[in-house]
């Protein structure tokens, strides 16, 4: 299976590469929303931002929330390509070798989640222009892409289960909109849960979002980590991984 699983995510990996476009659109999505949503804070008073946010730099609260939801996004990724494979034949290929499905699941879910990470260096870099300043060193940094890593692998999972039987290129589309936004803006990732309404404070408190965003949160506002944050994105990542490998074994046809 490991042999089967790594042709099938460098194949993805590749596919990635070869679109320049979509390159350029998962670099410049992340780095638009850093730069116009972050400035829109820019005359905010000093107070309210070290009040609620914990700095006077709201794109240096913004950033890991950015990153994070970055890699809920690549999750439609994995359904797409599974849904193209399946349009054009090349799943029907697959199916007729000796490959497991699971191997078919895992290439679609880890190459859709390496996309995720490309954003990271760039982003970081663009962040340094606006007065972020980091507190990492190589261990906190590991967590942080760790961290980001699970969230992207558990939501590319969730995408293939949602994806798995359907041939329709409209499906990643509607999931998206049903689950990425509601996602984002019940989860810390854009703003501290103490301005929420007690309704969201407990969606916030479950969403894996938050996780991500809050574990890499305390590397660059030099707050202590918790990680257990990061505890919960490795059940998190598995529970997931785990359920779409079972039902891939029932669910994924060609046709």
């Amino acid at each position: 299976m490991i042999r089967e699983t790594w042709a099938l995510f460098i194949r993805e990996v590749k596919k990635t590469f070869r679109n320049k476009a979509v390159v350029a659109m998962m670099i410049v999505q992340p780095i638009m929303w850093l730069v116009f949503f972050g400035s829109s804070f820019s005359h905010v008073p000093s107070s309210f931002l070290s009040s609620f946010f914990h700095t006077t730099n709201y794109i240096a609260f913004l950033l890991p929330g950015e990153l994070a939801a970055s890699m809920i996004f690549v999750g439609m990724f994995s359904s797409m390509s599974m849904i193209q494979d399946k349009r054009f034949g090349f799943l029907k290929r697959i199916l007729v070798t000796k490959a497991p499905k699971e191997s078919i699941f895992f290439g679609k879910v880890f190459g859709a989640s390496t996309r995720g990470l490309l954003s990271i260096p760039i982003m970081m870099l663009v962040s340094l222009a606006f007065g972020v300043v980091f507190h990492l060193n190589i261990l906190s940094l590991v967590v942080w892409i760790l961290g980001l890593l699970l969230l992207g692998v558990g939501m590319a999972s969730i995408y293939s289960i949602i994806t798995m039987r359907s041939n329709d290129w409209q499906t990643p589309g509607v999931v998206s909109n049903l689950i990425n936004l509601p996602l984002m803006f019940s989860s810390t990732a854009l703003f501290p849960s103490a301005i929420f309404p007690g309704w969201m404070k407990d969606i916030s408190s479950v969403n894996p979002l938050s996780f991500a965003a809050g574990l890499g949160r305390s590397f660059v506002l030099n707050t202590p980590p918790n990680f257990l944050f990061l505890l919960y994105l490795v059940i998190f990542c598995f529970l997931f991984l785990g359920i779409g490998a079972f039902l891939s074994r029932k669910w994924l046809k060609a046709e």
